[in-house]
């Protein structure tokens, strides 16, 4: 990614998914639904024309922040969620113990 491009991560809740903007036009999304203190998300797509610069890592470092933050739990059926996690093993806290091996993740998450 140049230093050039600005790229931001926005909630968008009327289209259930946080979006990945870069020099304005949205290039990326993962969309989600909130169900009490449980953040779901089943799905993240990043346009091949920017594949391989890290925006698909800043989309989800971005949307589990906001969980973070809003104190959800997370549920990671998305699979580029899941490989996030298994090499992020700091966020893995947000999947509770009882979820993770559903994820593939430790019973014992790293902070």
């Amino acid at each position: 990614m140049s230093s050039t491009q600005q790229v931001h991560v926005e909630d968008a809740p009327m289209r259930g998914r946080f979006e990945v903007v870069v020099d304005g036009q949205v290039v990326g999304m993962a969309s989600y639904h909130v169900e009490g203190d449980v953040m779901t998300l089943p799905h993240t797509e990043v346009s091949p024309a920017v594949a391989g610069r890290g925006i698909g890592t800043t989309l989800v470092a971005a949307v589990l922040a906001s969980a973070r933050e809003r104190h959800l739990a997370v549920l990671p059926y998305c699979s580029f969620v899941r490989h996030y996690l298994q090499t992020h093993p700091a966020d893995q806290d947000l999947v509770r113990p009882d979820d993770r091996p559903h994820f593939g993740l430790p019973l014992t998450a790293q902070r």
